[in-house]
Formats: C-alpha cells, sequence, structure tokens
C-alpha cells in the first residue's frame, strides 16, 4: 500500500498542535519569554536524550520517545515564533493564544510544503533511512543553529536559523511517522 505522507504529516502534528493548545490552556503563553537561542538548548536537551536512550537501550525516566519528539516539534514552531516576534517580559501580551494558535497553523503549513517540495526531490529518501539517523541529523542541524547563533546570525553562504527549524520540525515528524510504522509492524 503507498504511503500518503502529506496524509501522515496531518496526523502526526495533530498530535502535536494538540498538546501544544493544552499545555497553551495551563501554561498560558509563559514560553514567549525565552530567547531563540534557549528554544535552541531545549530541543537540543530532546534530542540529546533521544540520542541516548538509543545507544543505552534503555531509560530512567517515564517519558517516551515518542513524546520528546513531539516536544522538539512544539518547540520549533516556538522558535520559529520567536525568531519574528522576539521574547517578551514577563506580563507583556503582546500576542494572544489565539495569534499563537494561527501563528502555529502558518508555520506547520510552510514546514507541510517545504516538506512537499523536497520529498518530490529526494523520493521520500527518509522512508529508508535509519531511526538513529533521524536523530544524528536534528542533532546536527541544532549544533548547526548554535554555531549561526553564536555568530550573530551571520553567515556566509549557509541557510538561515528559519530553515533549520523547519528541516528540525520536518525530520522529528519524520521520526514520528516511522515510530508509528514500526508500532504497527509488531501488532
Amino acid at each position: 500500500m503507498k504511503k500518503n505522507t502529506m496524509q501522515e504529516f496531518d496526523e502526526t502534528v495533530s498530535i502535536c498542535r494538540n498538546l501544544f493548545l493544552k499545555k497553551m490552556h495551563d501554561y498560558g503563553l509563559s514560553w514567549r519569554i525565552l530567547r531563540p537561542s534557549s528554544l535552541t538548548d531545549l530541543i537540543y536537551i530532546k534530542a540529546q536524550r533521544i540520542k541516548s536512550i538509543e545507544e543505552k537501550g534503555c531509560q530512567a525516566v517515564e517519558d517516551d520517545i515518542f513524546s520528546e519528539y513531539v516536544g522538539i516539534i512544539n518547540y520549533a514552531v516556538m522558535a520559529q515564533i520567536q525568531l519574528v516576534y522576539g521574547p517578551c517580559s514577563i506580563g507583556d501580551t503582546t500576542l494572544s493564544q489565539q495569534q499563537v494558535s494561527d501563528l502555529y497553523d502558518k508555520y506547520v503549513k510552510n514546514a507541510k510544503n517545504l516538506l512537499a517540495n523536497k520529498n518530490h526531490d529526494y523520493d521520500e529518501a527518509w522512508r529508508n533511512m535509519r531511526m538513529t539517523s533521524i536523530t544524528d541529523v536534528i542533532l546536527m542541524k541544532l549544533l548547526r543553529v548554535k554555531q549561526i547563533e553564536d555568530n550573530h546570525e551571520q553567515s556566509l553562504v549557509s541557510e538561515g536559523l528559519d530553515a533549520n527549524f523547519y528541516d528540525i520540525f520536518n525530520y522529528a515528524v519524520f521520526a514520528l511517522i516511522r515510530l508509528n510504522e514500526i508500532k504497527n509492524e509488531t501488532i
């Protein structure tokens, strides 16, 4: 049966968006005080934990790898928002929860369009990647982001921060799709 990546993308992102909205209800927009570099570090922590679990073959904390990839996706969207709007001070209401929800959808749409274009050119090569390689690519992209941030966002020939966050987002979506495939293969 031919897989429909765009449908799988929508189903996967729906899970992430629902959690994002529930957390926004519980915590408000507290994350808006974070600088983009702080979000980079939060994504790095999640990706590094995934790599550690992959290498050790076990985990000591209950949160599973699936939820870590969901976190990476949501933090990547937050990073895109912060790149444009910047961190706010405590109590700042520059953006409403509805505006943030709309921005979430905007960045997801952009990521989906990028994914469609890349899948056209690469013939969905990601489907043949090892899960560990997906994790490594996310970590590599994060190291690139950190280097660009450390260079005060000045690069000579490289894509900017936003392009890397879109790639991180899409690789995390790939990981969740692959995890669902693996789970369904064992049922």
